[in-house]
């Protein structure tokens, strides 16, 4: 083997120096340089020198080009935008024991089922640990194929002997490329590993899954020029002691990323969540004081959620804290109903709680997590079958959110027969059946939903 050269690569961004640097000339992260060695080889690259693609007209591309082969699972094929496309390449990212191996096995056998052989290369696991748990969700299927790999020359060989439909990679951080004297993992690897697979993918016209490890900040390890290089980033997110999972698109090149897919840990697997709406309400306790419902837009789609607030005498220095709302949020609102409403809440504990593991960062929320607060603290319930909607400002005023029309037909279809929206948002009749009850400010809020009770 020749001898190594020394070069140094940015952890931020991929960045590739000569020379150790304080700081990264593209992204200017500081001490972000990593020295790794790398071994010069021949690369195994799938062109022959002098090949070139042809150029074509773009009128006469076939359609095929663009084919997608649907998963048969409805969640997953919604984030995708209908299906895999040929050729692409898929990072799925998410926490240790999130579920991502779960969701790509049964990925596999829905492909596999439709008799087109699937390969699945496991670089952390052995074939028998795999064959265990895909046995768990389902009927093993004859056309779904294992191998425990590592390196990327014989992941290579088996993807070309196969001749799949589709190949799934877990993990990227795991394999490694025998050319580079580095460890699995490290930037050099990661970097080299994907190039070389997301060749063979569009050499082959074969779709690839990448799974991807998410660092302590929840960022996706490795270099973020990862993330640029794949054709979709996924991300499966929720609390591994919940049951709810929630499939996010941060990037699609053939589709859209407002797409958000749900679903049910259970013992057979990942399961469709198609009313998650219902499903979120079903242990809703009408009457309880602290708790308000309100409409959210996940992507594309209306969910009704619940909202719970919780006001209690401080017992030293008062506590701010929330799970499933966004922390600053919910300081800012504190802040506006002790001046605004005149509520006494900086010598109280403030909680709020998004049941169902469910993280809402959307401002349409802040109309329902203040009234749950304003509910706890003066321990008198809300309406029942009231859904209130808007977004608080600074002064206290409610302000409009977009698509409104579109939540309340989601609270009309669950039985909800009134609402609290901003003030001149909607038209009294926009929607049969539902009573609407414009409000200005906080002040007005509180009045029409606790005065009458």
């Amino acid at each position: 083997m020749s001898k190594p050269k020394i070069v140094f690569f940015c952890s931020e961004c991929g960045n590739e120096s000569s020379r150790w640097l304080g700081r990264c000339p593209d992204c200017g992260s500081y001490n972000s340089l990593v020295e790794q060695q790398v071994f010069a080889k021949p690369a195994s690259g799938l062109a022959s020198p002098g090949r070139v693609s042809a150029v074509v007209k773009i009128g006469d591309i076939s359609e095929e080009a663009a084919f997608r082969q649907p998963l048969d699972i409805g969640e997953f094929d919604r984030v995708l935008g209908g299906g895999l496309v040929a050729g692409s390449v898929v990072l799925l990212a998410g926490d240790p024991g999130i579920g991502k191996s779960t969701l790509l096995l049964q990925a596999a056998q829905a492909i596999a089922a439709a008799h087109k052989e699937v390969l699945y290369i496991s670089a952390e696991e052995s074939v028998h640990q795999v064959q265990g748990r895909a046995k768990r969700m389902g009927n093993l299927q004859a056309s779904f194929l294992l191998a425990s790999e590592t390196d990327l020359d014989a992941i290579e060989a088996h993807i070309t002997a196969v001749q799949p439909a589709l190949a799934i990679i877990d993990s990227i951080q795991a394999i490694s490329d025998t050319a580079l004297e580095a460890a699995p993992g490290s930037i050099s690897q990661v970097r080299q590993c994907a190039g070389r697979l997301i060749r063979l993918a569009k050499a082959r016209n074969l779709p690839i899954f990448l799974v991807g490890h998410v660092t302590k900040e929840g960022v996706i390890a490795g270099p973020r020029l990862l993330e640029h290089m794949v054709d979709t980033v996924l991300y499966l997110e929720g609390e591994r002691h919940l049951g709810y999972r929630l499939l996010r698109g941060q990037k699609n090149r053939f589709g859209s990323t407002d797409e958000v897919g749900i679903f049910e840990m259970t013992e057979a697997g990942l399961k469709e969540v198609k009313d998650p709406s219902g499903l979120f309400l079903s242990q809703y306790s009408p009457g309880s004081c602290g708790n308000a419902l309100t409409v959210v837009i996940e992507g594309s789609r209306p969910l009704i959620i619940e909202t719970q607030g919780l006001v209690s005498p401080a017992g030293g220095p008062p506590r701010r804290a929330s799970a499933g709302f966004d922390y600053n949020r919910l300081c800012l609102i504190s802040a506006v109903l002790e001046k605004q409403v005149r509520l006494p809440l900086s010598v109280n504990d403030i909680f709020v709680n998004i049941p169902g593991g469910l993280q809402i960062s959307e401002p349409a929320a802040d109309l329902a997590v203040a009234l749950s607060l304003i509910s706890s603290q003066r321990d008198r319930a809300l309406p029942q079958g009231m859904v209130f909607i808007g977004e608080v400002g600074l002064t206290g005023e409610v302000r409009a959110v977009s698509r409104l029309e579109r939540r309340l037909t989601e609270a009309a279809r669950l039985g909800l027969k009134s609402a609290m929206v901003p003030a001149g948002a909607l038209a009294q009749d926009a929607l049969k059946g539902m009573q609407f009850i414009p409000v200005a400010n906080l002040k007005q809020a509180a009045a029409q939903a606790l005065g009458k009770n």
